[in-house]
């Protein structure tokens, strides 16, 4: 019997289609971010670009040279160490960013401020690779160099990235000086907010935990007057052992402010506890 497919769903290979196109656009703009703020600034904040910009400066190496001769390379590691979970996607960005950087080589520099092209520079390279994940890829180089550390050492991934741009930045403040170490440093902290930004979106949403001797109250004035589903949960105070429900609800930051005045209007006494949400997935809000 023929799988029916739901309105809505994507075919497998336009799917593809579209997950490629997000891989090929998204490392264009690391290129582009390469080429127009980070090398001709010598701001190497890590990664198999740091490394091509620390060997053009002081051999000479044409940078998309040095990215294909240590992107291949580990991807072929990853292959055999790791397995087979990259597949062409992954191959796609490897080889794409790299020849990206060899067509725009001779771009004119956008700017020639160390501190402009750190922070610019790390804009577009988080944009960039934001977008290449969007697209379930990823443009190998170091990433795949971390997860062979972390299968082989036990070092969690996230340590094992740190140590290996580390040691890139570390490299650079050698060759360069310490400014160039510093501006390297805030080129990868730009770029991790702006990796999170494109992943997240701007909105953020409000989690807020509710503890009332109104609950009932509460509850319906959260589903009826601003149309928010809220859960129950079970607990027992502390200090008074008596189980007391808790309301939890998720909100839009535009929807705060009146649930805010609903719980003061039914329980001025009311506990309530507000946190940031940074994405939510499911009815109401950001599908999966």
């Amino acid at each position: 019997m023929k799988k029916r497919r739901y309105r809505g769903e994507k075919h497998p290979v336009l799917h593809l289609i579209i997950e490629l196109m997000y891989i090929l656009i998204g490392s264009a703009f690391v290129a582009l971010a390469f080429n127009l703020f980070l090398l001709p600034n010598q701001v190497a904040s890590g990664g198999v670009s740091g490394i091509s910009i620390i060997t053009f400066s002081v051999f000479g190496i044409e940078p998309a040279y040095v990215q294909w001769g240590l992107n291949i390379p580990l991807f072929i590691a990853g292959l055999i160490l790791l397995g087979g979970q990259f597949g062409v996607k992954t191959l796609v960005g490897t080889i794409f960013l790299p020849l990206v950087v060899y067509l725009s080589r001779d771009m004119q520099p956008a700017t020639l401020d160390p501190l402009l092209g750190a922070l610019f520079g790390g804009i577009g390279v988080g944009l960039g690779l934001g977008i290449v994940f969007r697209g379930n890829g990823s443009t190998g180089g170091t990433d795949l160099a971390a997860q062979i550390i972390n299968k082989y050492t036990g070092m969690t991934l996230g340590r094992s990235v740190l140590f290996i741009d580390g040691l890139i930045v570390l490299t650079a403040t050698i060759v360069f000086d310490i400014e160039r170490g510093l501006y390297a440093m805030i080129a990868l902290f730009v770029t991790s907010k702006t990796i999170d930004l494109v992943q997240i979106g701007l909105g953020t949403s409000k989690m807020v935990i509710i503890i009332t001797n109104h609950q009932d109250k509460v509850r319906q004035g959260i589903i009826h007057e601003i149309d928010r589903g809220v859960t129950r949960l079970s607990a027992i105070g502390g200090y008074t052992d008596d189980e007391r429900p808790i309301l939890m609800c998720v909100v839009d930051q535009s929807e705060f402010t009146k649930l805010k005045q609903l719980v003061k209007s039914i329980d001025p006494a009311a506990f309530v506890i507000v946190t940031d949400a940074s994405e939510v997935l499911g009815e109401g809000f950001k599908k999966a």
